[in-house]
């Protein structure tokens, strides 16, 4: 399941981490502009802490906006989404996360590597790498893994991601895999927004064929309740 590549970003993860807790915050790593403008900031706050459930993850998660409301619950919920971010970006800002120790993250990730040509393999890959990131870095922060989410095509909008289809199922299956072989739980929303055996995101839930509306996120937020609420459970 690992393969060589994951094994060099790994390696590559864990030489970033020295002197971590030292230099929490500070993120040297520069991308696209709003991604530097997100992490300029998230840089000052003070909102994470080991009461903390942390939406970790791109648009899909920034566009969510208040997941707190969303998912109806009086936990402390904070959106750490970035639009475009990818699996590379968000393990270069989780200084920003790891060091205060949350007690949940739900992850969101893997669609902009995607886009960005990689073969599905690939792309589990490097979500796995980040999945590794965040344990090794707060072991005793609970980890939600949530699947990559279905897109729609036939607007043809996106064409980073023209003839990805049916990739995205096959990368949530490596993905899938490795959770439940190491004890973290993954969460299938995909299947829940698309109809029988297909693969596609159903229509009515996008606005974009890659992007959410209103009906989406509910459908979304439904499937993170039930553990949202164990977490309430034992707070």
């Amino acid at each position: 399941m690992k393969t060589t590549y994951h094994y060099i970003i790994l390696a590559w993860t864990l030489l970033a981490l020295v002197g971590q807790e030292t230099k929490a915050q500070t993120v040297s790593y520069q991308s696209f502009a709003h991604y530097n403008r997100r992490v300029a900031e998230f840089a000052p706050l003070r909102d994470i802490d080991s009461t903390t459930v942390v939406m970790l993850g791109n648009s899909l998660t920034e566009n969510g906006g208040n997941w707190a409301e969303r998912l109806n619950t009086g936990l402390k919920v904070v959106n750490r989404g970035i639009i475009g971010d990818n699996t590379i970006g968000m393990i270069q800002r989780l200084c920003q996360i790891t060091p205060y120790k949350p007690r949940a993250i739900f992850l969101m990730a893997g669609i902009n590597d995607m886009s960005n040509g990689m073969p599905a393999q690939q792309v589990a890959s490097r979500v796995i790498t980040l999945i590794d990131s965040i344990r090794l870095q707060s072991p005793g922060t609970q980890l939600f893994v949530e699947s990559i989410l279905p897109i729609n095509e036939s607007n043809g909008r996106w064409k980073t991601l023209s003839g990805r289809t049916d990739d995205i199922p096959w990368a949530n299956m490596l993905i899938r895999a490795y959770c439940e072989s190491n004890g973290i739980v993954f969460i299938d929303v995909f299947r829940r927004m698309t109809r029988g055996r297909s693969n596609i995101l159903r229509g009515e839930l996008t606005s974009d064929g890659l992007h959410l509306n209103a009906e989406g996120y509910k459908i979304w937020a439904f499937e993170l309740r039930r553990h949202i609420k164990r977490l309430e459970k034992t707070r």
